[in-house]
């Protein structure tokens, strides 16, 4: 049965009653937020990729490699879970979906970037983005990226761990059921499962220091970022998302938990002591809206990272959020345009021990 075609969300107006107020750079193709405040910022709508993201000659080159890690040899998340169709709405409880799911095995790759400037032995701040590439096809974007900025020693000489998911998306498969859980458990996966053998494989030593330690991701990848830190500070204190899922996707139903991510700004940030965390966002003005059959006025990717920003300011966090003209999900061409500049404010402030 063919799938009906979604609705193309609609533009929200950076003025819109429930948006921060910015401060506007639209309109100068190129332009970012400076590197060294917080806030809220909106840039767009034509873009232009960052010099950054080129190679550049006599830049030292970092390496990348790729491995695989076969479920049936984990701990955690083994056998992965799949679907056969989206589900439906729980009719007790409009906030869930009644899915039928089956157990599956399955590959996960990781992909590490090992920076020229390593030096054998000594500890490495790192980032771990999550829906990394492929087996056989690294995505040498964070690479180059990353080659230029350590260069000009505006980022440490970090490692980054590009790790896919076990597959499928969103409620009732693999992906959602690590992305979007409001839980710890995707960070204690990756800790103890694949730290481990990225260390083993390339010989690298990777720091404990919550502070050189970041996490970065898009969409559910985004949600599942901050998930990391805010249910493990004592690993992550560095947080990056594009179009990050701060919507209620988590399933199965959780009671302690009963918004998904949307919590994360409608309770869990607001009502909770202030943790040592850094985050940088980014959405675009005609992001995802509603994308399937649940009503809930919890499935709007707009207005989660409006009020993800609100709450953060509130709270006092370190925060910058950036609206993208002319961008939906994922933030297409501005993500080449600001991505250098959201890695140089991630890691202000950090000193190794």
């Amino acid at each position: 049965m063919k799938k009906p075609e979604r609705p193309q969300p609609p533009t929200r107006p950076l003025d819109a009653p429930s948006a921060p107020k910015f401060t506007r750079l639209d309109g100068k193709p190129g332009a970012v937020p400076p590197v060294n405040t917080d806030g809220d910022y909106v840039i767009g709508p034509d873009y232009l990729p960052a010099p950054e993201t080129k190679v550049v000659p006599g830049v030292p080159q970092g390496k990348v490699q790729q491995f695989q890690i076969d479920s049936k040899d984990c701990k955690l998340f083994n056998p992965g879970i799949a679907r056969e169709v989206f589900g439906i709405v729980d009719p007790k409880n409009p906030k869930t979906l009644i899915v039928e799911t089956h157990p599956v095995d399955y590959k996960r790759t990781v992909t590490v970037y090992v920076p020229a400037q390593y030096s054998a032995g000594t500890a490495a701040p790192f980032i771990v983005t999550h829906d990394g590439p492929g087996m056989g096809k690294p995505d040498m974007n964070l690479a180059r990226i990353l080659d230029n900025l350590i260069a000009q020693k505006r980022v440490p000489a970090m490692v980054a761990i590009m790790i896919s998911s076990g597959g499928g998306d969103a409620q009732g498969h693999e992906r959602g059921r690590e992305y979007d859980t409001m839980s710890g458990l995707y960070a204690e996966f990756i800790e103890n499962e694949v730290l481990p053998l990225v260390e083993k494989n390339y010989s690298v030593k990777l720091t404990k220091d919550p502070e050189g330690r970041a996490t970065m991701g898009n969409s559910s990848g985004g949600s599942a970022a901050l998930a990391m830190a805010w249910y493990h500070p004592d690993l992550y204190h560095r947080v990056l998302t594009f179009s990050g899922t701060y919507v209620n996707q988590q399933w199965p139903f959780n009671p302690e938990t009963p918004d998904g991510a949307w919590g994360f700004h409608n309770k869990l940030i607001p009502e909770s002591p202030v943790k040592p965390l850094r985050i940088w966002m980014a959405v675009g003005d005609r992001d995802l809206l509603n994308p399937n059959v649940m009503r809930d006025n919890m499935h709007d990717w707009v207005e989660a990272n409006h009020r993800m920003a609100k709450v953060l300011k509130a709270k006092g966090y370190h925060y910058q959020y950036v609206y993208c003209l002319n961008a939906g999900h994922g933030i297409g061409p501005a993500r080449p345009q600001i991505l250098p500049q959201a890695l140089e404010w991630l890691w202000q402030g950090y000193a190794a021990k």
